[in-house]
């Protein structure tokens, strides 16, 4: 039986582990195929597949696209794409490439607010300044003391129209299947309940989202709420999408869900993900003879 966690993050983006540890952790917990799926950036990957392998799981390449739709931020799983492929690179380079100014603008605000320091606060917990995010901040105000949780500094601060929101124009949701489908990977619209969109615009983005070639929809997600999967469910049987699972995990703390748990829902009719992509699994080498167990 397949266990799969095919989305999570590490220190390469916004995560507070290293691949190495997620890994471990994915491990401890029944994880039989994992995907470390940091925000616009591989760098993670070739440590995390490395770690894979030792702990006997299968591994997915996999990379988090930040995509600007509708006037919001869409986010966009790629899953066993070429960590080498020329134009995947070059897109997300692109697309990081507007983070340190944005964060180092909303920084600008919460010191108008009265919160100096935010921007270094902030670096002190991202791998690089072009690795920086909304998370990151939110960190700094928790550990300063500024906010009671990661969920209360989003609501009251960084959050879409809070008081340190800087609004940002990432990739063209087109673009971003693009890089994805050229790298030879698999397209996943990550989380949509999160984007709150209305029965219009969330029909939109699915038609969309299947005319530029994507091919599958989380589901079962840390981010969504039992209530919501049902809907989710009936969407993807309407577009013909295969469903894709996975905590969202960022770190202990940081979230409602571990790795390798996620709220369930029967998804029987529906094509998990994995199915597409058999060709883009590294398997857990085969233990020999006399080899330790993980």
């Amino acid at each position: 039986m397949v266990l799969a966690d095919l989305h999570s993050h590490s220190r390469a983006s916004d995560g507070a582990y290293s691949p190495t540890e997620v890994a471990a952790r994915a491990a401890g917990n029944g994880v039989t195929l994992w995907a470390l799926t940091d925000h616009d950036t591989l760098d993670g990957l070739p440590e995390a597949q490395a770690a894979a392998a030792q702990l006997g799981m299968d591994f997915l390449s996999g990379v988090e696209i930040s995509v600007t739709y509708a006037g919001k931020t869409v986010h966009i799983v790629g899953l066993g794409v070429d960590t080498q492929n020329p134009a995947l690179l070059q897109g997300l380079a692109q697309t990081r490439g507007g983070r340190s100014g944005r964060m180092q603008a909303m920084a600008d605000k919460l010191a108008s607010l009265g919160i100096a320091g935010a921007y270094a606060g902030a670096l002190q917990y991202a791998s690089s300044p072009e690795a920086l995010s909304r998370t990151h901040l939110a960190q700094f105000l928790v550990q300063a003391g500024h906010c009671a949780s990661m969920q209360a500094a989003f609501d009251r601060y960084l959050a879409d129209g809070k008081a340190a929101f800087v609004p940002m124009q990432w990739a063209k949701l087109q673009d971003a299947l693009a890089w994805i489908r050229g790298a030879g990977g698999v397209a996943v619209i990550a989380h949509p309940a999160r984007y709150k969109f209305d029965d219009l615009a969330e029909q939109a983005l699915f038609t969309d989202f299947v005319a530029a070639g994507g091919q599958a929809v989380e589901i079962m997600t840390g981010s969504h709420q039992p209530h919501e999967l049902a809907h989710y469910v009936d969407l993807a049987r309407q577009f013909g999408l295969a469903h894709s699972c996975g905590s969202d995990f960022h770190g202990v703390g940081n979230d409602d869900y571990d790795l390798g748990h996620y709220p369930h829902i029967s998804t029987q009719g529906l094509r998990p993900v994995w199915d597409l992509l058999q060709s883009r699994i590294v398997p857990a080498p085969a233990l020999t003879a006399g080899a330790p167990h993980a």
